[in-house]
């Protein structure tokens, strides 16, 4: 927008003609079409000044017109509407999933500056992030939330002070970019009722927020409301982070409708196969041909962008192995988008999280081309702790190197390259997988083919929900055991919405398509699971009272300060003595904390005994020499019942005896020397 007009602009490189259409707001028929002469293109750019506009009463799209030969990748179409990628704002989902809409219209953001009141991104260290991964609608569309309004920015606004009482330090939100929640083709065959795009994960405007998650969406309030939020968690010291999908978008595949890409240019937006097909590496019909050079620099404006305007801390690229694919689809050793968005200056201070896996069988955990700036989500990491917890042989020596950080993986790199995880949004909640062998997600329309297979889980005898009081006492040791055993872990650390409080998706592993309670947060459970929300509390201010667990650089296991201790150390039921055979289910370390960064003060000593076997041991303690008023003292023991199962950090209890402790079958105890 310039002073007496807005300049239109939109690239094509294989259209014969464009036209821009101006709508009043919410009219079904343009107010004028306007051609592109060829004194309006430079290139491939299509662009145009128009005077005497008020950007607040109007909307525009494109037609386009250009050769519709499939075989060739070519869809276009002049009776389609279509909306500009770089739009800010849509209209056409401003009320959530109403069914009634005239299409996507781009729209002119109000002009009105935002008062942030002197906020910038927080710039917090890695080594201090625990991250929460939530969705927007689900976290207070229940209506035990309590909030005013539910489902919404608005609405998350109101329950920071929950976000910061648990003491998580950055917030990673499931795909708040607009797309179009109604595209799900499928209906559940156990109710009747369609399903929905209820994730995000089918983007068709990257610049713009979502105006269904947006109280004020239909008063076209999405963008200050969003900021507001951003804002508002700044403010209680907690960092966003946005899942950003740039692998695919919403438009699906064949036969799917034409909202935009397809028809400004097909050839360029999307990697095609030689007969014109879509090549499928994300798994929902089409990929984006991300290193292609218009549209990486598109991803890369859009990035900018909402660092710049909206002060975003980070992004996790889903299925960001794809971003590594060249137009034919190939790996790359060095792909320019990822350099790009490693070296970009803007992007300088930004967090990077790689979902480094894509759904073409490209595996990137450890391999991902991180130009020392990336993080990846460490799926080794969640599948050799739910194998370790529910007792699966040969799994010891792995968990070393998960709990180390996975030097394994990421030597050279550091441990906070390494974003650990049990659970996510994808697969079973913390409670299902511990309560489930097998999914359940015939409610998805799919005959129970979607969603993964190999869970690595365990029901602990009974498939679902039971009421055998024994069952239900390991399931919660199991849960309790998990989260420590995260907590503790070199790294960053992260885990679901809801896992906090038992939430249950009743053995459904992927929930994409509900707009119901297999999503939704109950807040009721707060107070039913009270007493696993306190562990959890108490085990996120543990990790942050002690620095020797959140270390930038990978333990050495040698003793660099003369404390007469390496900065770590293995041990199994005997102090010093660590069971590496195939069957063994024990392990235990200790950290002395004397190993900390310099200019931080010395940190205690802290031993973890893990016993994940099916009958109590009796571990060893190793000896505290340094200071003969040393002692052990008990913080976590997850085979105790609550309230005794943790205390708040600084208030643990001397152990009786100091040379050994009795560990229950599946438990986790975590002792202190001070």
């Amino acid at each position: 927008m310039v002073a007496n007009g807005i300049n239109f602009a939109i690239f094509s490189a294989h259209a014969t003609k464009v036209v821009l259409l101006i709508f009043e707001k919410g009219s079904s028929t343009p107010l004028i079409e306007i051609p592109f002469t060829e004194h309006d293109r430079v290139g491939q750019i299509f662009c145009i000044h128009v005077a005497g506009l008020n950007p607040q009463e109007i909307e525009y799209g494109y037609r386009i017109a250009g050769p519709f030969s499939p075989k060739d990748g070519h869809f276009f179409d002049r009776s389609k509407i279509l909306l500009d990628p770089y739009a800010r704002q849509i209209s056409g989902r401003d009320r959530w999933a109403d069914p009634h809409t005239n299409g996507y219209r781009a729209q002119i953001p109000s002009q009105d500056p935002f008062d942030w009141e002197g906020d910038r991104p927080l710039g917090l260290p890695l080594t201090d992030l625990i991250i929460y991964e939530m969705h927007v609608r689900s976290f207070t569309r229940d209506r035990s939330s309590g909030v005013e309004c539910p489902g919404t920015f608005e609405g998350l606004i109101e329950k920071i002070p929950y976000l910061k009482e648990l003491g998580v330090t950055a917030v990673e939100l499931m795909p708040i970019q607009e797309f179009d929640e109604r595209e799900n083709p499928f209906t559940n065959p156990l109710t009747g009722q369609p399903l929905l795009q209820y994730w995000g994960y089918g983007t068709i405007g990257f610049f713009a927020p979502k105006a269904g998650y947006a109280a004020s969406g239909i008063q076209g309030g999405q963008i200050d409301e969003f900021k507001r939020l951003v804002k508002a968690l700044h403010q209680d010291g907690i960092e966003i982070i946005l899942d950003v999908v740039y692998n695919h978008t919403g438009e699906r595949g064949n036969g799917a409708p034409t909202v935009s890409f397809r028809g400004i240019d097909n050839k360029t937006y999307y990697m095609l196969t030689d007969q014109g097909d879509y090549y499928n590496f994300s798994g929902t019909g089409n990929t984006l041909n991300c290193n292609h050079p218009v549209v990486r620099e598109m991803i890369i404006d859009s990035l900018r962008y909402w660092v710049t305007e909206f002060h975003i801390d980070g992004f996790r690229f889903d299925l960001a192995s794809i971003l590594t694919r060249d137009t034919r689809g190939y790996p790359l050793d060095n792909p320019p988008l990822v350099e790009a968005i490693a070296k970009d200056p803007i992007l300088a201070n930004t967090k990077l999280i790689a979902e480094a896996w894509d759904a073409g069988g490209l595996y990137q955990v450890g391999s991902f081309p991180h130009n020392h700036r990336w993080s990846e989500w460490n799926g080794k990491y969640r599948d050799t702790a739910r194998r370790f917890l529910k007792g699966d042989e040969g799994q010891t020596g792995e968990m070393v190197q998960r709990i180390l950080g996975s030097p394994d993986l990421y030597n050279g790199r550091g441990p906070t390259t390494s974003i650990n995880f049990i659970n996510c949004h994808d697969g079973f909640t913390l409670h299902d997988t511990f309560s489930y062998n097998e999914k359940h997600n015939m409610a998805n329309g799919e005959n129970n083919r979607d969603g993964h297979n190999d869970n690595n889980s365990w029901n602990c005898g009974v498939e679902g929900p039971t009421a055998d009081l024994k069952i239900n006492m390991l399931r919660y040791r199991l849960m309790r055991s998990a989260i420590a055993m995260l907590m503790v872990s070199q790294g960053v650390p992260m885990f679901h919405m809801g896992d906090e409080i038992a939430h249950t998706k009743q053995g459904n592993n992927n929930t994409y398509g509900h707009d119901n309670e297999l999503n939704w947060l109950n807040w009721h459970a707060t107070e039913q699971h009270a007493y696993l929300l306190r562990f959890f509390k108490h085990m996120i201010a543990f990790r942050k009272a002690h620095p020797a667990l959140r270390s930038s650089t990978y333990m050495s296991h040698t003793d660099l300060v003369g404390s007469g201790y390496p900065d770590i150390s293995w041990h199994g039921v005997r102090a010093w003595q660590p069971d590496w055979n195939y069957h063994s289910h024990t392990l235990a370390f200790m950290v002395c904390g004397r190993h900390v960064a310099p200019g931080l003060e010395a940190d205690d000593y802290i031993y973890v005994a893990l016993n994940m076997h099916w009958k109590p041991h009796v571990f060893e303690l190793p000896a505290l020499t340094e200071d003969p008023d040393m002692a052990w003292h008990l913080f976590a023991d997850t085979g105790r019942r609550s309230p005794h199962d943790i205390c708040e950090p600084g208030q643990e209890s001397r152990l009786g005896g100091q040379k050994e402790i009795i560990i229950e079958s599946h438990s986790l105890v975590i002792l202190v020397g001070k």
